[in-house]
């Protein structure tokens, strides 16, 4: 189960996107954040891969 939440950054010239994530340890059963800045294009893949 993923929730996402994205935030949009703009620095200089360039237009960033902060994507998290919500990731369940197939180990502990604990959820971890994982956390990326990225092109708005590759938000859709960051948050559908596993």
């Amino acid at each position: 189960m993923a929730k996402k939440s994205v935030a949009s950054l703009q620095t200089g010239s360039k237009r960033l996107t902060k994507a998290i994530k919500m990731v369940k340890s197939p180990k502990t059963g604990a959820y971890t954040f994982v956390e990326s800045i990225m092109s708005p294009e590759k938000v859709n893949d960051f948050l559908n891969k596993k």
